[in-house]
């Protein structure tokens, strides 16, 4: 075990974990939600911090980060665990084992290692994903750090359901956000996650705030986050509170775990959402798990020319000059594009 950070004692020995947006009280002997966090003897400890449970290496668009260093690749690493029980989580063997008491399992691993690793596969960037990097906040704290030492970038995949705190000791780290806006209603993060909405608004609000590279990313569910009032609704929070700059990511659903008997997201509900969030003000708008589809490209939201065209995560072919629309001149904000990132 490893001692963990961003907690606080209560009472016999109970502890206060304040990471995420659950703010777990852990008994002695006891986890908090996420299954890798124990209090032991009134101390909180990580259970994961030199456990990997998974380590590729990814084009950075597989993230997905469309604006952040495209055509690069980055070293995506995770461990088991996570703060959310979505039912339709694509990574419950990793997430979810240790919410139910399961044994945590994971190769040995340390920040000098996984550095080290990044460098030898001359990638430009760390991405921490797969479960939740909030709940392996020591290892990413400290494996960014490091990484910052030797010129690589560092990238979060989450569920933004992590605290202002949790946010504030990673500024500075952190270069770039891809976080999941699951919905935009109370009930399904209650009822699908074991979660709520409005921390994961705050979050990136907060985000925002701090001035990471950001792109949020919404998988469409049949029948449950569909609507056109709440994508537009959604959308709309984007456009608003984050920038219609933005990138949003519509994410194609796909059965899995507890909905795998769900239908997957039918084309035409995506280029609906498309089209809402188009109407909602936002630039940037991507239509994911959907390999072809004309909107993995992107687009000058002034006069419509194609500027980087993708097809599935490659990137083909760009017409930007100096970070402008070659077409019009209009400013795309594409962090990276055409540079050397080492």
């Amino acid at each position: 075990m490893h001692k963990a950070r961003i907690w606080k004692p209560l009472t016999d020995k109970r502890v206060q974990c304040r990471l995420c947006s659950h703010f777990c009280r852990i008994e002695p002997n006891e986890r908090g939600h996420c299954g890798v966090r124990c209090n032991s003897d009134g101390a909180l400890y990580t259970l994961v911090y030199d456990r990997i449970a998974a380590l590729n290496i990814d084009p950075v668009e597989k993230k997905p980060l469309f604006h952040f260093w495209p055509g690069s690749s980055t070293l995506s690493l995770g461990t088991m665990g996570c703060n959310l029980s979505c039912a339709f989580c694509q990574n419950y063997s990793l997430s979810q084992p240790p919410r139910q008491g399961q044994p945590i399992y994971g190769r040995p691993t340390s920040p000098q290692e996984l550095v080290q690793e990044a460098l030898a596969q001359e990638v430009t960037s760390l991405a921490y994903t797969y479960s939740e990097p909030t709940i392996f906040f020591e290892l990413v704290e400290d494996t960014a750090r490091l990484a910052k030492e030797y010129g690589l970038k560092n990238i979060i995949v989450s569920n933004g359901f992590m605290s202002r705190e949790c946010l504030e000791n990673w500024d500075g780290l952190i270069d770039a956000a891809n976080i999941d806006l699951k919905s935009f209603r109370e009930d399904f993060y209650t009822r699908l996650c074991g979660a709520k909405l409005k921390p994961v608004l705050h979050a990136l609000r907060t985000v925002a705030e701090l001035g990471w590279h950001l792109e949020v990313t919404t998988l469409i569910i049949p029948g449950e986050n569909d609507s056109d009032s709440e994508l537009s609704e959604l959308a709309g929070f984007i456009a608003e509170e984050l920038g219609p700059h933005v990138p949003w990511h519509i994410s194609r659903f796909h059965p899995a775990f507890q909905m795998d008997h769900t239908p997957p997201t039918p084309l035409q509900t995506l280029q609906r959402a498309y089209e809402l969030g188009t109407q909602a003000g936002l630039d940037y708008i991507y239509i994911g798990n959907m390999p072809g589809h004309e909107s993995e490209s992107t687009y000058c939201p002034q006069c419509k020319a194609l500027v980087v065209k993708r097809r599935g995560f490659a990137l083909q072919k760009q017409a930007l000059q100096n970070g402008r629309c070659a077409k019009c001149g209009h400013p795309i904000p594409i962090v990276g594009l055409g540079q050397n990132a080492k």
